[in-house]
């Protein structure tokens, strides 16, 4: 079938995968303002003023990572510049985790979502303080720095860049102050109608007074009651204590009846995940909704700003060092490596987070009338290394790799310094 009609630019021959439109196959991909204006088959060259041949490679609805840590500078060594993430990566959408709170939204607004050529959305965080250096100062996360009525105004005021809200649940935390501020991030979380998303695994280090009676083992089944259908799960394959794999070995028995309710669950990849618990888990049926990279300056090498803290230094023995280099497309690389298939892998990265964001309409699929948001990855055959911060090494048969993205039409190279390079096994 052929078009007359012409087009700015015409992605042509590359295997098409959509799964809100369900399509796979190959297919040509026409552009025309900044939109989608056709994915078919034959469109015909002398239509488009520009072709990019794509035959061999995998074209996507612009990757969505569902976990970024964005708000550069305000959150000191922590977040990392967003194009750098975004489209240089071959991402075009963002989700900062809890990067900017109710007090310092209006710069995330001004500073990051709208200078970045990657669209940039933010789940507002439970805390006042958001963001800042927060891993260093854990009291900054008590019950008292949480303004319920303050983040519900912010959140409901800026709905077209707040999607949801951020918080955790780990040990360290409820060793100080129990379980008290996860029920007020579950009330904002009404409130506002916006899903909660709920960092589990150990974060904080004990305070001197130890566990206070608190078990790691029975946080998952405290909190998931206080959660709605379409709240988010994140680090499922957490190596730190307090995910869903318990201290035996075992995966926690409430998961199940938790995603039958209608919760979701994020890998949150980064420097918390485990090849060794993914495999676990995984086994036993639970497959992630969402994926995302999790990407900080604690855990990718970047230069700390002057008058950071300096005494976790990026060695192995920070709970959050991990590899130098990482990507969304890596942690793709991932969950294929643990058995997962491309085609369940993709729906992770662009379907299923457009609907957790509540925006099908705009982003994660390549229909007409769509901003024309495109990933182009290549697949590289082979035996790959690939290691997390345990140590354990996984072999991957193929390795995804991004090569370019538009954003609403315009081209944006992958030459973000974070990505990996492929190792041979």
């Amino acid at each position: 079938m052929s078009v007359s009609t012409s087009f700015d630019l015409l992605l042509r021959g590359g295997r098409v995968i959509d799964p809100a439109s369900g399509l796979d196959g190959v297919k040509d991909v026409a552009i025309r303002d900044g939109k989608i204006a056709a994915v078919q088959s034959d469109i015909l060259p002398s239509s488009a003023r520009e072709i990019v041949d794509v035959s061999g490679m995998i074209v996507l609805p612009g990757l969505i990572d569902t976990h970024a840590h964005v708000y550069q500078y305000v959150t000191g060594r922590f977040g990392m510049n967003a194009d750098m993430v975004g489209v240089q990566s071959g991402v075009t959408t963002l989700v900062d985790q809890g990067g900017p709170s109710c007090m310092t939204l209006p710069g995330f607004r001004h500073f990051i979502a709208g200078k970045s050529s990657s669209r940039t959305y933010a789940f507002l965080s439970a805390y006042l303080v958001g963001g800042l250096e927060g891993h260093y100062y854990p009291n900054l996360y008590r019950p008292d720095c949480v303004d319920i009525d303050a983040t519900v105004k912010a959140a409901t005021a800026n709905r077209d860049l707040v999607r949801g809200i951020k918080a955790h649940a780990e040990i360290g935390g409820f060793a100080r102050w129990g379980i008290r501020v996860i029920e007020m991030a579950a009330e904002i979380g009404r409130r506002a109608d916006l899903p909660v998303y709920v960092h589990f695994g150990q974060l904080w280090g004990l305070p001197e007074s130890g566990t206070n009676g608190e078990n790691v083992d029975t946080i998952l089944e405290r909190v998931i009651p206080l959660l709605r259908s379409g709240d988010i799960l994140a680090h499922p394959f957490t190596r730190h204590p307090g995910g869903f794999v318990n201290r035996e070995g075992e995966v926690h028995p409430v998961i199940q009846a938790a995603l039958d309710r209608g919760l979701r669950v994020d890998v949150g990849h980064g420097s918390h995940f485990s090849y060794r618990l993914a495999r676990k888990a995984i086994a036993s049926g639970i497959v992630p909704t969402t994926l995302g990279a999790d990407i900080h300056g604690y855990n990718t090498h970047v230069p700390a700003p002057a008058g950071t803290p300096e005494e976790h230094a990026d060695d192995e023995n920070h709970p959050f060092a991990g590899q130098a280099k990482f990507s969304l497309v890596q942690a793709m690389s991932s969950m294929m490596a643990l058995g997962l298939t491309l085609e369940q892998v993709v729906p992770m990265v662009t379907s299923n987070p457009a609907e957790m964001l509540g925006l099908s309409d705009r982003i994660g699929a390549l229909k007409p009338g769509m901003d024309a948001d495109v990933s182009v990855l290549t697949e590289k055959p082979g035996r790959h290394v690939l290691r997390d911060n345990e140590k354990t090494e996984v072999v991957a048969d193929r390795l995804l790799q991004p090569v370019f993205c538009l954003r609403a039409g315009v081209r944006h190279d992958a030459v973000a310094p974070i990505l990996p390079q492929a190792v041979a096994a």
